[in-house]
């Protein structure tokens, strides 16, 4: 009797012990599965080569196709110029690109379910499709506007997230890949993402920031005036010229004169804003950029922003200056900021960009929401609207004959200095229409001023979608 006890005991051991491996190897297929599928190793995903030859298509919003496999073979649009405006929102089939919606979405193309395996894949010769909110059109005329600078420009629907441009240089033909890609320093960081990998020195830009901060701890500071000489002075000092070295320069050194807040916003006026800097002082501007997600990890959806940096001294009152006119050791993403001005627009909500409009499995279609990424209090994005839009109306049109025609626009320009080299030109804004609900962000590196290269760059990306959306 006590054998046939112990021997049951034996047999209920290894029945537990094969469902335990069972349920074990179901949680681990569930959850490892399509990680597993889309490895390298698999052949029926990837050449021996490591390229994807057997995903599925990826096409733009209006149906173009941007990537799709024929004979094993990845095929890319027959425009060059739109292979290589859409070479990094698309990817390539290595995943050098490793934010490439190719590589980001390996999982989705391969068709991979827990249910069926690959057997979509093997069934079509080919995966799910993906449709991406990316408009190809747009990205060539941006890519073409952006002539010879490097870069990035974006353009998002800042009352849906779909992120309609994404274009970031130096770029290259996939299908005539550069001998000297590796070597040569025209192609400095060409595997990289500027849009939403990039950080760049802000420059005046950053005052909108400096100016939220205003507004929300200043009860009266549309009552301030500025007497701006072209030095605000952190410093007294018996020479002249060692004054001046201790000061923040304006960008007008002779200075704007008399000026109320919206002038100084209007101007970009260095004094101005240094003189609000310092009477905020770093705890306040600081917590102010954090709440717009500055020093954090953010995504706009799947795909990782590099995060903003801002740390502005308490100690230190010419960096303090400097840091609130976008100076200093301050470096923001162009994506991350686009989101901060549809937060604006949007009345304090800003949307996560969003890359993909769909996912077609070939059973179903698996469509997407807005996901909100930052917010601002709507009194404080009522008030910026307003100071952007008359940076516009009172400042660049008035200074930029047949800038914006036909286009209801706010937004903010800067000319960001950089060390040894030509500053970087800054345009930040968006569209007031109802009709056309679009934020735009454009950063040209050693462009020069904001006011020229960055706002060219911005007019004929808008004025595309004024006449195509």
């Amino acid at each position: 009797m006590k054998i046939t006890v112990r021997r049951a005991y034996i047999i209920y051991v290894f029945i537990f012990a094969f469902i335990a491996g069972v349920v074990a190897l179901v949680l681990n297929i569930s959850v490892n599965g399509a990680t597993w599928v889309s490895n390298e190793a698999n052949r029926h995903l990837y050449s021996r080569s490591r390229a994807v030859i057997s995903a599925g298509p990826v096409y733009d919003r209006n149906g173009v196709i941007l990537a799709q496999s024929e004979n094993e073979k990845r095929i890319y649009n027959e425009d060059a110029d739109i292979r290589k405006a859409t070479l990094h929102v698309v990817g390539d089939a290595y995943g050098v690109i490793s934010t490439g919606t190719q590589n980001l979405y390996t999982q989705a193309l391969s068709g991979y379910s827990f249910v069926d395996g690959i057997y979509t894949l093997k069934n079509s010769e080919h995966g799910p499709s993906i449709t991406m909110n990316i408009d190809s059109e747009a990205c060539k005329v941006a890519y073409k506007a952006m002539g010879e600078y490097n870069g990035a420009v974006m353009v998002y629907n800042y009352k849906t997230g779909e992120l309609l441009c994404s274009v970031s240089k130096p770029t290259y033909d996939l299908n005539n890949k550069p001998d000297d890609i590796n070597e040569n320093p025209k192609y400095a960081g060409v595997y990289l993402d500027k849009a939403i990998s990039g950080l760049y020195t802000p420059g005046s830009i950053m005052k909108i920031v400096t100016a939220m901060c205003a507004i929300e701890n200043i009860p009266d500071i549309y009552e301030w005036e500025f007497e701006c000489d072209g030095y605000f002075e952190v410093g007294k000092y018996d020479d002249e010229e060692v004054s001046k070295q201790h000061s923040v320069v304006c960008n007008n050194t002779k200075g704007h004169g008399k000026i109320n807040f919206e002038q100084a916003m209007n101007k970009s006026c260095n004094w101005a804003f240094a003189k609000i800097a310092l009477e905020l002082g770093a705890e306040k501007l600081n917590k102010t950029a954090e709440s717009l997600g500055f020093n954090a990890e953010l995504y706009a959806r799947e795909v990782r922003i590099k995060p903003t940096r801002f740390s502005p001294p308490s100690d230190d009152k010419l960096e303090l200056g400097w840091c609130g006119i976008g100076q200093s050791t301050t470096l923001v993403n162009p994506c991350h900021f686009l989101t901060i001005m549809g937060a604006i627009a949007n009345g304090g909500t800003g949307y996560a960009p969003d890359r993909i409009k769909e996912i077609d499995n070939l059973t179903s279609v698996i469509e997407r929401e807005p996901e909100v990424m930052i917010t601002i209090n709507p009194e404080t994005a009522k008030k910026l609207d307003a100071l952007l839009l008359s940076n516009v109306e009172n400042d660049y049109k008035e200074r930029r004959d047949g800038i914006f025609d036909d286009l209801e626009m706010c937004g903010k320009t800067g000319t960001a200095q950089v060390d040894n080299a030509v500053s970087h030109s800054w345009f930040v804004g968006y569209s007031c229409d109802e009709d056309l609900p679009l934020a735009v962000v454009v950063v040209a590196e050693h462009g020069g001023s904001g006011m020229w290269t960055a706002i060219d760059i911005t007019d004929k990306v808008m004025q595309y979608f004024n006449d195509y959306l």
